[in-house]
């Protein structure tokens, strides 16, 4: 447990507003998933253009249903290490 106490309370050490974003979203893999389902799709077009044309209008619409972050006017201090 002490090993590891830093990385078991950096939780709570974000503003209470900003924990369920911590907890629900994943910012890496949410928008790709859509993208994931289509690859099949895209490995059939032979230019890599055309691939990435269609992958690029799928992320765009991914964008729009992307979550409103909760409490944005803490961030600075969160980006600046305050506790």
């Amino acid at each position: 447990m002490e090993h590891d106490w830093e990385r078991l309370i950096i939780f709570s050490q974000f503003p209470r507003e900003h924990w369920r974003h911590l907890r629900t979203t994943n910012v890496v893999e949410s928008p790709f998933a859509p993208v994931r389902l289509r690859t099949a799709a895209a490995k059939r077009f032979k230019k890599v253009d055309s691939a990435t044309a269609i992958i690029w209008t799928i992320l765009q619409g991914v964008e729009k249903t992307f979550r409103r972050l909760n409490a944005p006017e803490s961030l600075p201090a969160v980006y600046a290490g305050a506790r």
